[in-house]
């Protein structure tokens, strides 16, 4: 059974990707982007895609300033758009779900930018998570990022 969860959550994964880097192509929301798919028909049919994308619209300021503060040398505009898209999706998983280790994000995360991406994305991608799973795993004891409206920063 772990596998078909694995191989359900890597296909959710990208087609999250997929909304989220046409949603950066349009200058769209990541919500009406989400809507616009489904209403298209192109929607996402695993459940997790849709958090993935909700979650990233939700927690998308915390997510841009833990990218912003740990990717050396590079803003986010300046980035391949799949990768900043990629660290996005990677970076809310860390902070907003609780039964994906972290190992699992970073792997996945890599493997995404290595299909997609350039020869240069995978070491970049894995330093960058690295360094923010790194500050998450730090953050002492507390609830890394609030997933609902009971719990505060």
């Amino acid at each position: 059974m772990a596998t078909t969860r694995t191989t359900a959550r890597t296909k959710a994964r990208k087609r999250a990707l997929d909304v989220l880097y046409s949603a950066d192509l349009r200058g769209e929301g990541l919500t009406d982007a989400l809507a616009r798919t489904v209403e298209d028909g192109n929607g996402p049919t695993n459940p997790y895609s849709a958090t993935l994308v909700r979650g990233v619209a939700e927690h998308r300021e915390r997510i841009d300033e833990l990218l912003t503060r740990h990717s050396q040398g590079w803003t986010l505009a300046r980035m391949p758009a799949v990768d900043r898209n990629v660290l996005r999706l990677a970076v809310f998983e860390l902070i907003g779900v609780d039964d994906v280790p972290t190992a699992v994000t970073l792997s996945e995360a890599v493997a995404l930018v290595r299909d997609l991406s350039t020869d240069d994305s995978p070491p970049f991608v894995n330093g960058v998570l690295a360094s923010v799973a790194e500050e998450l795993e730090a953050d002492a004891g507390s609830p890394v990022a609030p997933t609902t409206s009971e719990q505060t920063d």
